[in-house]
């Protein structure tokens, strides 16, 4: 990573997946992206959490939030990462600074999270103008040890990415974070609404998500770039995971 823009640290994160085909992601890209599979299927996760202290360069306060995403995971043809459909997050000034210089798919949301031991409960409703409504409320905890996640691991796969694309008005964009790799635990949820699926143009998939517990990273962020207008693995629009790693290879801003 080039620069170290904004530091921040992340806590309390579920992430829940449901395997998907390839041709449902893939239907919904743009062009510069393909769609990353591990053995054969697609995914689309659901990713609650808290943010806290998030700094950019120079700002001696930290804003802190919840968040609330979801996302897939694709390939430029070079380098894997994760794709964001929504951002919801609590914080006006986060979500218009998100919008602008990040160029991500951020919406004003109120949330609240709450913590009883171990379990972590986290409610979302959308209040951006305009946007479709989505709505979120779930009950979640670790179920089990926690540890790092094995190279060329279903879990790295999902959980261990380096970049994140967005699709700005008139090119891809791309940021490269940086974190030690995530401490992760099987998870229990009780996810009692969730209508993220339909906010996005998703039908809701079938089959109960796969669920992982993190406790938390201390996460750096880099600026936004665009993407090479040469970039993308075009084809067919789907890019077979390379045995679960993610692939970090830096690409130059393409101006």
């Amino acid at each position: 990573m080039k620069r170290r823009l904004v530091e921040m640290r992340w806590l309390d994160a579920l992430f829940a997946h449901w395997r998907v085909d390839p041709e449902t992601v893939a239907a919904r890209l743009p062009e510069s992206l393909s769609v990353a599979t591990y053995d054969g299927d697609a995914y689309l996760g659901v990713v609650p959490f808290e943010m806290t202290d998030i700094r950019p360069r120079g700002f001696p306060v930290g804003l802190s939030f919840p968040e609330l995403n979801l996302r897939t995971y694709v390939t430029d043809g070079d380098t894997t990462g994760v794709y964001f459909f929504s951002l919801d997050a609590a914080d006006p000034v986060g979500v218009g600074v998100a919008r602008s210089v990040f160029r991500l798919p951020y919406y004003r949301a109120s949330m609240d999270v709450r913590r009883d031991g171990d379990r972590v409960a986290f409610t979302s409703r959308r209040r951006h103008p305009g946007a479709p409504d989505a709505a979120f409320d779930a009950t979640y905890r670790p179920a089990g040890d926690t540890a790092t996640p094995e190279p060329g691991s279903l879990a790295a796969f999902l959980v261990e990415n380096y970049r994140f694309y967005t699709d700005g008005r008139d090119r891809i964009y791309y940021g490269d974070i940086a974190h030690e790799p995530w401490p992760l635990a099987p998870a229990e949820a009780d996810v009692r609404t969730n209508t993220l699926f339909a906010a996005n143009g998703f039908e809701e998939p079938d089959g109960d998500p796969i669920l992982h517990y993190s406790p938390g990273a201390d996460v750096t962020a880099d600026r936004i770039r665009r993407l090479p207008a040469t970039g993308g693995a075009g084809g067919d629009g789907v890019t077979a995971g390379r045995s679960g790693e993610t692939v970090a290879i830096p690409v130059e801003d393409g101006d």
